[in-house]
């Protein structure tokens, strides 16, 4: 089974870009995040003429969750409970005895916005949500968790220490689900590895290799025994036939 994770930055704008992808790269389950369009506006269609069904969570303009999947998908939770007011962002689908989430976790601006300690409450309560998930299930929860996990995992730590994706508030809500037995599929296989999956459109940044890893696969135990490997699709963060890509690139794993 192919997995993977991809925040397109609007669906309206980023439809043909992800089709060329799916023809390419042949995924068996996807999470999207940053649909930017209601569930009404979803292209529902223009995926099953792909060979996907879609589960969608979306919201008018902002955020929006979906799973597309080449398997039978069951729709287990949409939204995150309690968290409502913070926008579409969680929806949870169960894929041949895997429950695949997929999340687009808050940004929170800055230190010195209001949104940052809202941020650090969404972690708290999609922590909570969470715990239900033993070390005994087979699970994944990806998406575009606006944290970069360690140093290893930003192009200048130095530079961005205490700043926003960089904190040691957001990065202790991160590793609660490490000490719950969650694992960062790809920096535990790739340990030593740096690799980026977000570069900011201006100044460059993706051909200076100035970017951050926030685009995570988790998965308990049970499903990490499954996964043999985990790839950034970079080469997706380039246009392609004309067609401009989203800010991040697509994240793949591939499973037993």
């Amino acid at each position: 089974m192919r997995i993977a994770t991809w925040n397109v930055n609007g669906l309206r704008a980023r439809q043909d870009f992800v089709l060329h992808w799916l023809r390419n790269r042949q995924p068996d389950v996807v999470g999207l995040q940053e649909l930017k369009l209601t569930d009404e506006q979803f292209p529902v269609d223009v995926f099953e003429a792909e060979g996907y069904s879609s589960i969608t969570h979306g919201q008018k303009a902002w955020n929006g969750v979906a799973v597309l999947s080449r398997k039978p998908a069951e729709a287990v939770q949409r939204g995150l409970p309690g968290q409502q007011d913070f926008g579409s962002r969680l929806v949870t689908a169960r894929v041949e005895g895997l429950s695949f989430t997929t999340v687009y976790c808050p940004n929170g601006k800055s230190i010195e916005h209001e949104d940052f300690p809202r941020k650090l409450a969404w972690f708290d309560a999609l922590a909570a949500h969470r715990a239900a998930f033993d070390d005994q299930e087979s699970a994944i929860l990806c998406g575009d968790f606006n944290i970069c996990p360690g140093a290893l995992d930003s192009w200048d730590e130095t530079r961005h220490a205490g700043r926003i994706f960089h904190t040691d508030e957001e990065r202790a809500r991160l590793q609660g689900f490490f000490d719950r037995g969650w694992v960062d599929a790809f920096r535990d296989l790739y340990p030593d590895t740096q690799a980026f999956s977000w570069w900011d459109y201006r100044g460059g940044a993706f051909h200076r290799g100035q970017g951050l890893r926030i685009d995570l696969i988790l998965a308990t135990p049970a499903a990490r025994s499954r996964i043999r490997r985990v790839e950034i699709d970079r080469d997706y963060r380039k246009k392609k036939d004309g067609l401009t890509a989203s800010d991040h690139a697509p994240v793949i794993a591939e499973l037993d």
